[in-house]
């Protein structure tokens, strides 16, 4: 492992597009409010955000406010640029982060702001918000 810092990833290789399913998510994020979708019918968390609950198939939705807190269940470590805009934002850490208070999800996002070589499957996180120039707000995760 290197002892570089994870860095957010490259704004340019992102642009956001929502519907109606995706568009709470988005909005709490803006707010720097962490949800993810729970059916009101059968109390499921889902994630992501679809029409129809794979438990039960109601279109019911809540969000329900989360407390950012999270566990990393899996990560890589991106080193190489496979585009130029990527080179100044190496390395950049992809992981999938349990939510414990949403059983089940496990949100795909980016390891921020820590040592590389400090990242380990198993570690507790905490959100952090990186508000984007597009007025976009991201959810990444730290120690």
């Amino acid at each position: 492992m290197t002892s570089d810092t994870a860095k957010v990833p490259a704004e340019e290789i992102f642009e956001l597009i929502t519907d109606q399913w995706t568009g709470p998510y988005w909005d709490a994020a803006r707010r720097h409010v962490l949800t993810v979708p729970k059916c009101a019918s059968c109390g499921k968390f889902r994630m992501p955000p679809t029409p129809f609950c794979p438990h039960c198939l109601s279109q019911e939705i809540e969000w329900p406010e989360l407390s950012g807190g999270g566990t990393i269940y899996s990560y890589t470590v991106v080193t190489r640029a496979i585009i130029p805009q990527m080179e100044t934002t190496l390395p950049y850490v992809p992981a999938l982060v349990e939510l414990p208070d949403a059983p089940g999800v496990r949100l795909v996002t980016n390891i921020v702001d820590v040592p590389v070589s400090e990242i380990k499957v198993g570690q507790a996180v905490k959100v952090r918000w990186h508000d984007r120039r597009d007025g976009v707000t991201v959810p990444c995760f730290t120690f």
